[in-house]
């Protein structure tokens, strides 16, 4: 069975750090594209980053650039998302997902987990 796992969020204050992680069971993580998402109450799920499968490829909604950072450890099957600087509008439930198809930011991907709290508040 595929499952992806999300795992590290929690409460931050503002300005703090958090690193997210995404792994993955019952398949091979190296063959996916992955891409990270948030969903906030009352809110469409949005994406916030993703990278390719090789790796050679990434990209990040505007509102995280320069702040998260995704990268990939292909021989720990783990996707994961550094986020610093965290602001209070990045509270959500943050979600990976996964496809063989390069997908961008797009919600399109096949698998997904069931996501991860992240509160940023003082």
């Amino acid at each position: 069975q595929l499952q992806l796992v999300e795992s590290g969020g929690g409460l931050v204050q503002p300005g703090g750090s958090l690193r997210l992680s995404c792994a993955a069971s019952g398949f091979t993580l190296r063959y996916y594209a992955i891409g990270w998402f948030r969903q906030a109450p009352g809110k469409e799920r949005e994406g916030v980053s993703c990278v390719s499968s090789s790796g050679g490829r990434t990209n990040y909604a505007d509102s995280v650039k320069g702040r998260f950072t995704i990268s990939r450890d292909n021989a720990k099957n783990t996707v994961y998302l550094q986020m610093n600087s965290l602001k209070p509008e990045d509270t959500a439930v943050y979600y990976c997902a996964a496809d063989y198809r390069y997908l961008e930011l797009s919600t399109g991907y096949n698998y997904w987990g069931q996501g991860t709290q992240v509160t940023v508040s003082s």
